[in-house]
C-alpha cells in the first residue's frame, strides 16, 4: 500500500500527539511508586474508565474479531461478550473493595488477605507469573497483531513492525508512569475509535458490498445471528448455513462457565489486573465504581460493532482468504482514500500503544512492588524504586518482543490464557466473601490449572471451549479440597482484613462476631444491581444488533429499557458508594 504525503503526516501526528501528552502529564511519576503506578490515587471516573476501554482496544482485537466472525458468524463473539457478566460483577461487588483496600497492586492483596509463609510464597509466585510470562505473552500477541497490520499495509516484516511498535511505546511508558499512560490513553482511544468507525463506513461502501443489505444478500443468514444455532458443529461443513454459526455447546461453555471460571486480562473474575489498578487509582470509591461501569458499557456494547461490520465485509470482499484475521487490514489497504489510510494505520498504532503502555506499567508494578521492594530492598528510597521501575519496564519490553516470534495467531494466544487459568475464577471471587479461603487454596488452584492444561493439550484432542467443561471442575475440586483439608488463616489476621475492607455477606459472619463488629451487610442489593447491570448491557448489545440488521422499532424499545436500567443502576451505585464511605470507621 503506497502512502501519500498526507497519509504519512497523519500517521506521524497520531504517534506524536499521544506520546507528547503522556510525557507532559507524567512529570510527577518520578516522585514515588504511588505516583508511578497509581497516579497518586487521583483519577476521576471518566479518565480511569476510558483508560480501561483504551487498554482493551488493542491492535489485536479487531483482527481477532474478524477471525471469530469468519469462523462462527456474529454470534462467535460470545467468546468475549460472555465476560460482561464478570465485568458487571466487578462493578457491583468489587470496585469499592479494591479502592478501599489501599494497596498498590492486586498481588499485594495476597498478604493483606492471608498470613504466613504460604502468603509470602503466593505473592512471589503470582507476581513473577503475571509480571513475566503472562504479561510478555499478552504484549507478544499485541505485537503480532501490529506486525500483521504493518506487513499488509506497509509491507514491513515482523521484526521491523515489532521494533517500531515497542520503541514508540516503551520509552514514554518508562518515563510517564500511570498518569501519563492514562492521559495518552484518552487521546489514543479517540483516534482508534474514529478509525474503526471510518473503516466500517468505507467497508460497507466498497464495490461489491452494497451496505448491510448487500452483506445480508451475499452471506448465509446464520452469519448475522446474535444467538447460537442448534445443530451447528463449529467446524467447516458442506452446508454454508452451519459453517458460520456458533454451536450451542460453545455458547453454554462461554456463558455458563468461562465468565466466572477463567482468568483473562481485563476481565478477571473479582476484578484484578489493570482493571484493579485503575480502580485503585480512582480518587474515591464512587469514581472506582462509575469508572468500571463506563468501561463495561463502552467495551461490550458500543465499540465492537464497527469491527463486526468490517469483518462481515471482508468475507464478501475476500472469500478465499487463508488468513481471515488479515481481512480487516486488507479492507484498510484496498478501500480507503488518501489521508484516511495514514490515519487508520495511526489508529492501529494508537490502539497498540494504549494497550502495551498499560501492560508494561502493570507488569512492572508486580516485579518492583511485590518482589523487589517486598523481598529484595524493603528499605530502598522511593526515587531508587522508580529508577528500578523504569529499567524493568524496558526489560519487559525486550522480552515481550522475543515472545512475538513464537506466536502464530491472536486467537491461539487468547485460548492459551483462558485454558491455563481455567478454574481460578471462582476462587478469586470467593476470597473476598468467604473467610475460609487460604493462601494454600490459591497455590493449589494455580498448580491444578497448570497440570490440567498440560494434560488436556498433551494427551487429549478436546477442542476449546469444550475443554473448559473438564478443566474448570478439576481445578475447582482441587482447591476446595485443599481449603477444607488445611488450617484457616489466623483469626487476628482475618479480623484486621475484615475491619479494613468490610466485605459483606454470610461468609464473614463468624469473623464479624469474633471481632465484636456489626454483622456484614447483606449481598442481596448487590445481586439485584448485578442483574440490572447485566440486563442493561445485553439489552444494549441486542438493540444495536437489531438496529444494524433491520429491526429499528424493536431496537428503540430495547434501548429504552436499557437506558432505564442504567439510570436506576447509576443512582443506586452512587448512593451505596457514598453510604459506604461515611459508614467506615
Amino acid at each position: 500500500m503506497a502512502l501519500t504525503t498526507l497519509d504519512w503526516l497523519l500517521l506521524a501526528l497520531t504517534l506524536a500527539v499521544p506520546i507528547a501528552v503522556g510525557i507532559a502529564q507524567g512529570r510527577r511519576a518520578g516522585r514515588n511508586l504511588s505516583q508511578f503506578f497509581l497516579s497518586g490515587r487521583s483519577l476521576p471516573w471518566w479518565l480511569a474508565g476510558t483508560s480501561m476501554v483504551a487498554t482493551t482496544f488493542a491492535a489485536d482485537t479487531p483482527l481477532a474479531v474478524t477471525g471469530i466472525v469468519a469462523a462462527s458468524g456474529v454470534a462467535g463473539n460470545w467468546l468475549w461478550w460472555n465476560a460482561a457478566l464478570g465485568s458487571v460483577l466487578t462493578v457491583t461487588f468489587f470496585a469499592r473493595l479494591w479502592r478501599r483496600a489501599g494497596i498498590l497492586t492486586d498481588v499485594e492483596f495476597v498478604e493483606l488477605r492471608y498470613a504466613g509463609r504460604a502468603a509470602r510464597v503466593l505473592r512471589v509466585v503470582r507476581a513473577l507469573y503475571l509480571g513475566l510470562p503472562v504479561n510478555c505473552l499478552i504484549i507478544g500477541w499485541v505485537n503480532l497483531a501490529l506486525a500483521k497490520v504493518l506487513s499488509v499495509s506497509l509491507g514491513w516484516n515482523r521484526l521491523t513492525g515489532v521494533l517500531v511498535g515497542l520503541a514508540a511505546t516503551g520509552g514514554y511508558a518508562a518515563l510517564a508512569g500511570l498518569r501519563g499512560v492514562v492521559a495518552a490513553d484518552l487521546v489514543q482511544f479517540a483516534i482508534a475509535l474514529l478509525g474503526a468507525v471510518v473503516l466500517a463506513w468505507y467497508a460497507l461502501s466498497a464495490p461489491g458490498v452494497g451496505g448491510v443489505a448487500g452483506l445480508q444478500a451475499a452471506l448465509p443468514e446464520s452469519t448475522f445471528r446474535l444467538w447460537p444455532v442448534v445443530g451447528a458443529t463449529g467446524v467447516p461443513a458442506s452446508d454454508a448455513a452451519t459453517t458460520l454459526a456458533l454451536p450451542v455447546v460453545a455458547f453454554v461453555a462461554y456463558l455458563g462457565v468461562q465468565w466466572w471460571a477463567s482468568w483473562y486480562p481485563g476481565q478477571e473474575p473479582g476484578g484484578g489486573g489493570y482493571v484493579a489498578q485503575r480502580m485503585m487509582s480512582a480518587r474515591s470509591e464512587r469514581d472506582a465504581v462509575l469508572a468500571t461501569l463506563w468501561f463495561t458499557i463502552a467495551h461490550y456494547c458500543l465499540r465492537p460493532w464497527p469491527w463486526v461490520l468490517v469483518a462481515l465485509a471482508s468475507l464478501v470482499l475476500y472469500p478465499d482468504l487463508a488468513d481471515r484475521e488479515a481481512g480487516y487490514v486488507l479492507v484498510l489497504r484496498d478501500h480507503l482514500p488518501d489521508g484516511w489510510r495514514g490515519l487508520l494505520v495511526g489508529a492501529f498504532f494508537a490502539a497498540y500503544m494504549s494497550t502495551v503502555s498499560t501492560q508494561l506499567n502493570w507488569g512492572t508494578s508486580y516485579l518492583v512492588n511485590d518482589v523487589y521492594k517486598r523481598f529484595v530492598r524493603p528499605d530502598a528510597y522511593e526515587t531508587h524504586l522508580v529508577r528500578v521501575a523504569r529499567l524493568t519496564t524496558l526489560g519487559i519490553m525486550l522480552l515481550s518482543g522475543l515472545v512475538t516470534f513464537w506466536l502464530e495467531s491472536v486467537r491461539q494466544a487468547w485460548e492459551f490464557v483462558l485454558e491455563s487459568g481455567a478454574g481460578l475464577g471462582l476462587l478469586l471471587i470467593l476470597r473476598w466473601y468467604w473467610w475460609r479461603v487460604t493462601a494454600v487454596s490459591e497455590l493449589v488452584a494455580m498448580a491444578a490449572a497448570a497440570a490440567g492444561f498440560v494434560f488436556v493439550r498433551g494427551f487429549t484432542t478436546v477442542p476449546f471451549p469444550d475443554s473448559l467443561l473438564y478443566l474448570v471442575p478439576w481445578t475447582t475440586a482441587c482447591w476446595i479440597v485443599a481449603t477444607l483439608a488445611t488450617p484457616a488463616e489466623p483469626m487476628a489476621h482475618l479480623i484486621r482484613f475484615y475491619r479494613r475492607t468490610r466485605p459483606g455477606g454470610p461468609g464473614w459472619r463468624r469473623i464479624a462476631s469474633a471481632a465484636r463488629e456489626p454483622a456484614p451487610a447483606p449481598l442481596g442489593p448487590h445481586a439485584l444491581q448485578w442483574a440490572a447491570g447485566c440486563g442493561a448491557v445485553y439489552l444494549t448489545l441486542t438493540a444495536t444488533h437489531q438496529m444494524l440488521f433491520g429491526a429499528p422499532a424493536r431496537a428503540a424499545l430495547l434501548f429504552t429499557c436499557a437506558a432505564a436500567l442504567v439510570v436506576w443502576l447509576v443512582g443506586r451505585l452512587g448512593r451505596d458508594a457514598e453510604a459506604g464511605t461515611h459508614s467506615r470507621p
